[in-house]
């Protein structure tokens, strides 16, 4: 049964969205949710992308790649959908099998007090040991309402939350200012401690799930995490106010390191590299500041941040007077 939705906006973000894209889109058009809009967020695709999206019936919003901000192009997209109540923000490689993941979603909203639900990511099948144990963890079988309270207990970690595929109550968002204007990455756990702090809830929504997953390479790892580092470098009040995450990241490690012994053990030196590898690029992009800026531009996954990014007050005196780094 088709259930209309004119009050849904679902908002795509795409940039040459590949082999996924045509499974992406049938995923979303064959939801039992009709939305009362879909929009594709585009930031310069060239292998025709933005043809299918507008053959899927798609309206397409380009935007200019050197002008991309994850926080900032999905604030751009909630103003252009500002008659919607609520927003629903896909990424191009996010699949939606499950033909009432949309409506299972949108159910939690029957809560007034909830603001945010984000879906569970479900790993590919061809996904290695160590995809599908992150998946696992940082997405179980049971769904989580958050609160301000959970921060005492959790930390940062209360706050997390993952719009490669969350759906968003427009009115609250926009009270608490949207999407940050200008972040690295991370725009989605930002949004989603401002809410709490506000006194809103957030879900994670174990029944509304989307197939999810990564392979990445050990140069990726250290650049993803180069720019987590950032974030966490240039949000110190948000965390002051939230908690720090390094509890959490060694008890991520213990559960993978349980998982692999069961049957993956070869995988374990790898897993122990990648742990390496993480850290290193965490914590040189928490020390951003004090790299040279060739160097962080070079790390860098978001090239773009660097070209829009503000100076810092430290970074301003250098201007000013002359002084090098």
């Amino acid at each position: 049964m088709l259930i209309s939705r004119p009050d849904v906006a679902v908002i795509v973000m795409t940039r040459n969205a590949g082999a996924l894209w045509t499974q992406c889109l049938n995923g979303i058009r064959h939801q039992t949710v009709y939305a009362g809009r879909y929009l594709v967020m585009d930031s310069g695709s060239s292998d025709g992308t933005v043809e299918q999206a507008v053959e899927a019936g798609f309206e397409v919003y380009r935007v200019d790649p050197e002008c991309f901000n994850h926080g900032g192009t999905r604030q751009r997209a909630a103003q252009l959908c500002a008659e919607s109540r609520f927003l629903v923000y896909l990424t191009q490689d996010a699949l939606l099998e499950q033909r009432d993941s949309l409506q299972q979603l949108l159910s939690h909203f029957e809560d007034d007090q909830v603001a945010l639900a984000y879906g569970r990511h479900v790993a590919h099948e061809t996904a290695s040991p160590i995809e599908k144990h992150a998946r696992l963890f940082t997405y179980p079988e049971q769904s989580a309402i958050r609160a301000h309270a959970d921060f005492q207990t959790l930390g940062f970690r209360a706050a997390f939350s993952s719009d490669v595929y969350a759906a968003y109550r427009a009115s609250v968002l926009h009270r608490i200012g949207g999407f940050p204007q200008h972040a690295i990455v991370s725009e989605d756990s930002y949004v989603a401690a401002r809410l709490l702090l506000a006194g809103w809830k957030t879900v994670y929504s174990a029944t509304s799930q989307v197939r999810h997953s990564h392979h990445y390479s050990l140069v990726h790892l250290l650049r993803r995490y180069f720019d987590v580092g950032v974030f966490h470098a240039n949000e110190t009040a948000l965390l002051a106010k939230v908690g720090k995450p390094d509890q959490e990241a060694w008890v991520y490690v213990r559960s993978l390191i349980q998982y692999l012994n069961k049957s993956h053990k070869h995988l374990l030196p790898l897993a122990a590299l990648q742990t390496l590898i993480k850290l290193i690029g965490f914590k040189l992009g928490k020390h951003y500041q004090r790299l040279p800026e060739s160097w962080v531009k070079r790390i860098s996954l978001q090239k773009a941040y660097w070209l829009q990014r503000p100076l810092s007050p430290s970074e301003t005196w250098r201007a000013a007077t002359g002084v090098s780094q």
